[in-house]
């Protein structure tokens, strides 16, 4: 892909970790930049694209310089990365107020499907200049 991507998580959701370790280990090129919400500059990035760090049901996907959210983001990421999770931009097919109820759905109950995370993710060494903070 080439372009310098940021990736804005929530760190305290167990499936938006464990999405960032897949990534980490399916990237076609090491390229994205992940920045928790609760971070400083997580926040800084959300509030800047209009999205509440305090009660965010989407994860940004910035690629570019433009600011992606729930579906398309999901979309945009899948791109970068190897295997079948690339089978996910076949959705773009699909209405956009769709694919977007459907990312809705899951991401209100995101916490209650797949769980709190106790701590904040500890990227390995040799993966650290990946994160902002």
């Amino acid at each position: 892909m080439g372009a310098e991507a940021i990736w804005v998580f929530d760190s305290s959701c167990v499936l938006c970790s464990r999405g960032v370790q897949y990534t980490l280990r399916h990237e076609k090129v090491p390229s994205i930049l992940f920045a928790a919400i609760q971070s400083e500059s997580g926040r800084l990035l959300a509030e800047g694209h209009d999205v509440d760090p305090d009660d965010s049901i989407t994860f940004l996907f910035i690629e570019n310089g433009v600011a992606l959210e729930k579906s398309d983001a999901v979309i945009a990421l899948s791109r970068h990365l190897r295997g079948s999770a690339r089978m996910i931009s076949v959705f773009r097919v699909m209405p956009k107020a769709w694919r977007d109820a459907a990312y809705s759905l899951v991401a209100r109950n995101r916490y209650t499907l797949f769980g709190k995370a106790g701590s904040c993710i500890i990227p390995r060494p040799d993966q650290r200049h990946r994160f902002v903070l």
